[in-house]
């Protein structure tokens, strides 16, 4: 008895058979990003040398670790002239700056303004302490507060509110990180006559 090969019909969906793949739409290109900042690679605590540096301050100075070895220093990074914030804590720090003295300790703010901002900022405040300008965040990204903020979910880069106190050796005596204001250069202030 002969037996007949099974034969398929195509089915009429042909629904086993490959569809070829759409073609893809053309996309326009990403925007750039910013690299992703990187964690700072060291976390500067108590009792680590402090990062050099040598950046342009007001009134056309150079503010350099070096040139002022020997006094014990209140460091102090803030984000930006003329806000809220930044205001008030420098003129805290005004304020107290004949008690830092009278403690043999300088003090420096430090944000990415420029020099012409830092000016203005002082003598529209009256600071009696010189501003630095890191406008390269070199010296910020070495003692790790340039670091990724967010606000209302959006992700930047920016000054992490920060004070070292660094001894009359060079090495770091105190470090506050996520500074509050309201009564910090008084807790400095301690901190300095202490050390």
């Amino acid at each position: 008895m002969a037996t007949k090969a099974a034969t398929t019909k195509p089915s009429a969906s042909k629904s086993t058979e490959k569809k070829p793949a759409p073609k893809a739409k053309a996309e326009k290109p990403a925007p750039a990003k910013a690299p992703a900042p990187a964690a700072p690679a060291v976390v500067l605590a108590e009792g680590d040398p402090a990062p050099a540096f040598s950046l342009p301050g007001a009134g056309g100075a150079t503010l350099s670790l070096s040139g002022l070895a020997g006094k014990k220093l209140v460091l102090y990074f803030y984000p930006k002239d003329d806000t809220s914030g930044c205001t008030k804590e420098a003129i805290e720090f005004n304020a107290l700056r004949d008690k830092f003295a009278k403690a043999k300790t300088a003090i420096v703010g430090m944000s990415p303004d420029s020099v012409k901002s830092h000016d203005k900022f002082r003598e529209k405040y009256e600071l009696a302490f010189p501003l630095a300008s890191d406008e390269t965040k070199e010296t910020l990204a070495a003692f790790g507060v340039w670091v990724e903020k967010s606000m209302y979910g959006r992700k930047y880069m920016g000054v992490e509110r920060a004070t070292f106190l660094i001894g009359a050796d060079g090495k770091i005596a105190k470090v506050w990180r996520k500074v509050k204001v309201p009564g910090h250069a008084e807790e400095v202030l301690k901190a300095a006559e202490a050390l």
